[in-house]
């Protein structure tokens, strides 16, 4: 395939207070060995200088839209104002503090040529990088090969998003057509990856690239550190993408599987102190099956509000000091 015939590739980048990082996220993008791409970057009203940097970058990608919002719109909303101007085939969303590795791009774009419309994203492996750029664990374990040591859900991966977390957000490349016919991300939701996965898995397929190509940065304030926090939003998103699962489920393993994971979010809201999501969780599982004694019991605690957020946060604390754990959003299948 000649240069001037490779497909379009947008890659979105949404940046909020990513001083620290967003130059060398943008310097990933830049030097993709792949030569048609778009980059949107989106600064979601930073308060540091996040924007200063983005406007000095050596924007050298054929095509190069900044937009300056004037105020934090949230993930899912700050997304679609580029996806609106998105004018590849395939679509990355990239964080402002995330790197690329050179080939990222021209990878995904030749496993997607290869395979059928039917198929709406690729996703790959990444590896874990600390604040200050160590680089730590991979997202799924890899051998000597850097080939994953297990089987990673691929095809028709509904049940799996049903069932637990699995796919490391950043390193997806998605299917721009299918974005634009789901209408983007649901903007009333504080976070993005289960409701995309839940609406795009049940009528997309998913590949699964066994290569490293993303490192995805750990930093102390990410979303996956704020799931045990009180008042935290982060659930209540769950509760919301549960109930479209439950009217999207084709059969009862799908319905089997949607209840073990309202099992675990009930979980969560007695340990987040999320009394009266809890009792909604308990309430949707009902429509399912028979919540049972354990998951009765718990609800019977939340009722009685106990004080356990604190107790809770501090265990969490001294077990990721003792214990090397898969970060990324794996505190929600805690």
């Amino acid at each position: 395939m000649r240069e001037t015939e490779k497909p379009l590739v947008t890659v979105v980048l949404t940046a909020f207070n990513h001083e620290k990082y967003v130059g060398e996220t943008l310097n990933s993008i830049f030097a993709q060995t792949y030569p048609n791409i778009q980059v949107i970057v989106i600064d979601n009203a930073s308060t540091d200088n996040t924007l200063s940097i983005i406007e000095k970058s050596d924007w050298n990608a054929s095509q190069f839209c900044l937009i300056k919002n004037l105020s934090n719109l949230g993930l899912c909303r700050a997304f679609n104002q580029g996806l609106a101007l998105a004018e590849g085939k395939y679509i990355i969303d990239l964080a402002g503090d995330d790197i690329m590795l050179p080939d990222r791009i021209k990878f995904q774009v030749e496993a997607f040529e290869n395979l059928d419309e039917e198929y709406g994203v690729v996703f790959t492996n990444a590896r874990y990088m600390e604040a200050g750029g160590r680089l730590a664990n991979y997202h799924y374990p890899v051998n000597n090969e850097d080939k994953a040591d297990k089987v990673i859900p691929s095809g028709d991966v509904y049940k799996s998003v049903l069932e637990n977390y699995f796919i490391c957000t950043p390193t997806m490349m998605m299917r721009t057509k299918m974005l634009t016919e789901m209408g983007g991300y649901d903007e009333s939701l504080f976070f993005e990856d289960f409701d995309f996965w839940v609406r795009s898995s049940v009528h997309y397929k998913y590949f699964y690239l066994d290569k490293v190509l993303t490192w995805k940065r750990n930093v102390p304030d990410s979303l996956s550190k704020q799931i045990y926090k009180k008042g935290n939003r982060l659930l209540e998103t769950c509760y919301i993408v549960c109930n479209k699962a439950y009217d999207l489920n084709r059969d009862q393993e799908e319905f089997d599987l949607l209840a073990a994971r309202i099992r675990t979010f009930i979980r969560k809201c007695f340990y987040a102190q999320e009394f009266e999501l809890a009792v909604r969780f308990r309430r949707l599982l009902n429509y399912i099956e028979n919540p049972g004694l354990g998951t009765e019991m718990i609800v019977v605690m939340c009722r009685l509000h106990l004080p356990i957020n604190g107790l809770y946060r501090f265990y969490l604390n001294n077990l990721q000091k003792k214990s090397s754990v898969q970060e990324g959003f794996s505190l929600l299948n805690c």
